[in-house]
């Protein structure tokens, strides 16, 4: 990603799961009395409606995350026998990425969902294709004006960092002077500093608990054993890791296995299968991850349907779809990782 802008964006999280069903179960004005479809699934009695053609324009897969939007869209949108999706291959040159949508734009689809490789330089073909007349779902990584989307759906990183500094200060809340140290992501990244500032702001609750040191990494499997190498190096003993990102995680736990060090528990985040794997075996250091999972580019697709059959979300008094979502953070441990586990990324 040329400006490696927000790769992160859900999983509405415990409340998370509820709230998927809602939007693809019920993107409907008619009241429904069925339970509500499991995640992966649109319900039964959302009946096709209005052939909708959704162009979906996201960038390079370059990473499992986002390779994994790709393919909770595509997906998704197979399960509808209304729905057409238009893919186009996905860049992270922001020129290339514009001429993408342009040809969607030209194409006349009914929806667009974009993720940006660049929010803020793609905010122009945004007001286009509204302008033009089809309504952009964006996608996570948010354009720099409201009037180039009709709904933005993506993550909270401010939350996603708060949570697993929440969720560590509750594990840790008995032991005195207890230090934690934070594996970040690419710092010239907004979604980065957010993170960090909502796992500071919550050890702040946790007068015991000090954060002694701090590494940025760059999201990939090598910059994550490199970093995670010098923390280690660098400090003697710790009783908490946070890692903004499971996939550089994987570096960061051969690095503690090399290294022979098991004093301290570590949080991931993102929701990557492995991480859920090592988490349900319990036998390692790994012992949650933050969810900022992919499957919300499935809701994106599922808003998409609804605005191009204009419909709402039931169990909502609004005729209309809501102009923004922020997803829930849900922390997954032991206790709740098989929900979840169908979720989880390669």
């Amino acid at each position: 990603m040329p400006q490696i802008q927000s790769r992160r964006g859900l999983l509405f999280g415990g409340a998370a799961v509820g709230a998927a069903a809602l939007l693809t179960s019920c993107t409907s004005n008619e009241p429904k009395n069925d339970k509500p479809a499991a995640n992966d699934q649109p319900a039964a009695a959302d009946k096709p409606g209005k052939p909708v053609t959704i162009g979906f324009a996201g960038p390079q897969a370059d990473h499992g995350w986002l390779n994994a939007i790709n393919e909770n869209a595509k997906n998704r949108a197979k399960k509808y026998s209304d729905v057409t999706l238009e893919i186009t291959e996905g860049s992270n040159d922001t020129a290339a990425q514009i001429g993408q949508i342009e040809t969607l734009i030209n194409k006349k689809v009914d929806v667009l969902v974009i993720l940006p490789a660049d929010g803020k330089a793609l905010t122009q073909v945004g007001l286009k294709a509204m302008r033009a007349g089809i309504p952009v779902v964006n996608l996570d990584r948010i354009f720099n004006s409201p009037q180039a989307y009709r709904c933005w759906i993506g993550g909270d990183n401010y939350g996603m960092g708060f949570n697993a500094g929440q969720y560590i200060g509750e594990k840790l809340k008995g032991k005195q002077n207890a230090k934690v140290v934070e594996l970040a992501g690419l710092d010239n990244l907004e979604l980065t500093k957010q993170r960090t500032q909502g796992f500071d702001d919550a050890l702040k609750n946790y007068p015991n608990i000090t954060k002694v040191a701090r590494q940025a990494a760059e999201f990939t499997v090598e910059s994550g054993q490199s970093k995670m190498a010098q923390l280690l190096q660098a400090q003697k003993h710790i009783d908490a890791l946070w890692n903004h990102d499971d996939d550089q995680g994987v570096g960061a736990l051969r690095a503690i296995e090399q290294a022979g060090r098991d004093e301290f528990l570590m949080v991931g985040g993102a929701g990557a299968l492995s991480a859920f794997e090592q988490i349900k075996q319990d036998k390692g250091v790994l012992k949650a991850t933050v969810l900022y999972p992919p499957t919300m580019a499935a809701s994106a697709i599922d808003l998409a349907r609804a605005l191009g059959q204009g419909k709402g979300v039931a169990g909502m008094a609004e005729f209309e779809i809501p102009a923004s979502i922020t997803l829930f953070s849900a922390v997954v441990d032991k206790t709740n990782v098989d929900q979840y586990m169908p979720t989880g990324f390669r």
